[in-house]
């Protein structure tokens, strides 16, 4: 018997569910052998973000078994492992996605039937409360069904831990591990839940916790009931617009203009062809209602409400929709000018960034004289270092990721739109009485910092041996490179490099004796390079590195210098030298597609 059959026999004795159980027979019966060893050939992996996938049956799709196990997987880690657990409960919500409230109580009923006490949001919640939650009520983890801005036919299942923040190691391999060691599944009555003392409905006291404690924020109270900035808001089809309204009041703005075809939760996401607000024309509709309602502001936040973007309407109609680290470094500096009208030591001051997100954070933190850390991409990572440096005794009111992820204030160690919205509608109605904009204000910036620009994109490849010898190549360029000093490039664009740091191998040029960087490890290929003209100051970062989930090579690449011109005119000279010379496009390229990315054979 081969192993795909042994596959299909193992899920058609264990899957109780008709309609996934139906998907494998039909195509059992059509002899659809390719695609079932695309859903059999492999099991979904349980990683740092929990699980996220296609809904559809197969070991290697989300669907009712792969949930149980899941659940019975982490139960059974968590008791382990937590303190109390059985008593301090978990924390599980959903969003509006197909299967999410079916998932959530799947989740919640395999908890009871294990003696552990479940707080089970009921209706839609935006995943920040799910975290939040976790925190006020002192719970041994927390988890939340979404796929937050993936497309509508995934859904995921998202852990965060007894700290309220999304799991790392070694917790994302104990819980696999505990998957499989919880493999057969005990429990698919989630009627148990109806009857169960250990089933507790707090929900409305958490939300109205959240807002209380997202009220506490506000900084412009005063200001924002006679504001006359009009904002539209779009919720991308999600969770997040009876959120941001209460929020809006609880703020004491006036009611800001819903793009009333993307306001209602809808899991078909009809009128956008990803639910994402950093897709290219997924603020188009918003943008339209604002021109016809002279409005100066979108805010948009994505189908779960934890990530937020803008955009700003120019004086001559046109729009600018700001970047993620755009965003970044107008939060950072709203936050700063708060924290020193405290009259607190900036000493005592920290604010984090994920590693790919603009250098211009660090350079703020040098000139100003705070505490500046990065850390891996995620906000596993940023909530995680953020609670590091709170138990060294600082103070961590803002963090963020360039990926449109903004973390405020000491109650949620995590991304939050919602909270996002606020601080920026508030930033821009400060703004606003100064006589500025939020473009404005960003000019001012760079001409104080230093002038800052990101072209970040991907080149596609499907053969994962060409992308370790890629790797490999910038590992030894010059092919003098030994063990435990590789041999990288030493400049790109005319720049010298001056740093690498490679945390796949665990490599830093910038760390001697011991060479070894202070960020841990990646699981997959990942180099950071700093590079530098010192003639006229203009510099890079660049970082390449693979995607745990697509056939990707990532690059993250910002220029930095005194002016747009000289940063601008640099860019795309890297761009080319990494495609051509880095990469060795020409050698295995298929086409261009128009947005400049590059894919391979």
């Amino acid at each position: 018997m081969s192993s795909l059959q042994r596959a299909i026999d193992e899920w058609l004795r264990l899957d109780k569910n008709e309609t996934t159980r139906r998907e494998v027979e039909d195509l059992l019966a059509k002899g659809d052998y390719a695609e079932l060893e695309k859903r059999m050939g492999s099991r979904i992996e349980f990683g740092t973000a929990g699980l996220r996938g296609r809904m559809e049956a197969g070991w290697a799709r989300m669907n009712d078994l792969i949930v149980i196990q899941a659940s019975q997987g982490l139960c059974a880690y968590v008791l382990q492992n937590v303190p109390d657990a059985a008593t301090r409960g978990i924390v599980i919500g959903h969003d509006h996605r197909h299967n999410s409230e079916r998932w959530a109580k799947l989740t919640a009923a395999t908890f009871v039937a294990n003696g552990v006490h479940v707080y089970l949001h009921l209706g839609l919640v935006h995943t920040p409360l799910v975290p939040f939650s976790v925190r006020r009520l002192r719970a041994a983890c927390g988890v939340v069904i979404t796929a937050s801005h993936n497309p509508k036919q995934d859904n995921g299942y998202k852990v965060y831990w007894e700290n309220a923040v999304q799991i790392i190691g070694p917790h994302d391999k104990g819980i696999a591990a505990s998957i499989k060691a919880n493999f057969e599944p005990q429990n698919w009555d989630v009627s148990i839940l109806n009857t169960s003392p250990l089933c507790l409905d707090r929900t409305s006291e958490m939300t109205q916790e959240y807002y209380t404690a997202l009220a506490f924020l506000s900084h412009t109270r005063s200001l924002n009931a006679s504001s006359s900035i009009k904002f539209v808001n779009t919720s991308m089809h999600g969770v997040s617009h009876v959120f941001v309204c209460k929020a809006f009041h609880d703020f004491g703005f006036q009611s800001f203009l819903p793009v009333l075809e993307q306001m209602q939760p809808d899991p078909e996401f009809p009128t956008v062809k990803f639910p994402n607000p950093e897709e290219k024309g997924a603020l188009d509709l918003a943008m339209e209602v604002a021109n016809r309602e002279k409005a100066s502001y979108v805010l948009a936040q994505d189908p779960d409400a934890d990530r937020f973007s803008a955009a700003e309407r120019r004086p001559d109609g046109s729009w600018v929709t700001f970047t993620g680290d755009q965003l970044g470094a107008l939060f950072a500096i709203s936050v700063l000018d708060s924290y020193k009208s405290s009259g607190k030591p900036l000493s005592k001051l920290a604010m984090v960034a994920s590693t790919v997100s603009s250098k211009m954070l660090e350079a703020i933190a040098a000139a100003e004289g705070f505490r500046f850390v990065e850390c891996l991409t995620g906000f596993k990572f940023i909530g995680n270092t953020a609670l590091d440096l709170v138990h060294q005794g600082f103070e961590v009111p803002f963090g963020y990721e360039e990926a449109i992820g903004y973390m405020f204030g000491e109650e949620i160690r995590d991304k939050d739109g919602v909270a996002a919205t606020m601080m920026f509608a508030e930033l821009v109605t400060r703004l606003r009485e100064e006589g500025k904009t939020a473009s404005s204000n960003l000019q001012e910036l760079y001409q104080r910092y230093g002038y800052f620009q990101t072209s970040n994109s991907y080149f596609v490849c499907n053969d994962p041996p060409t992308i370790d010898r890629i790797f490999t190549r910038l590992r030894n360029y010059d092919g003098k490179g030994l063990p435990p000093k590789p041999s990288y490039p030493s400049s790109i664009a005319d720049l010298t490099i001056i740093a690498v740091r490679d945390l796949t191998i665990g490599y830093d040029s910038s760390n001697p004796p011991t060479y070894k960087p202070t960020l841990p490890l990646s699981s997959g290929h990942m180099v950071q390079f700093r590079a530098e003209n010192p003639n006229d100051g203009t510099k890079i970062s660049l970082t390449i590195r693979t995607s745990g989930t697509e056939p990707k090579i990532k690059y993250y690449l910002e220029g930095s210098g005194k002016d747009a011109a000289s940063v601008g005119a640099l860019l795309p000279r890297v761009v080319a030298e990494l495609a051509e010379e880095w990469m060795e496009a020409s050698k295995s390229i298929r086409y261009m597609e128009g947005s400049g990315r590059i894919r391979y054979r």
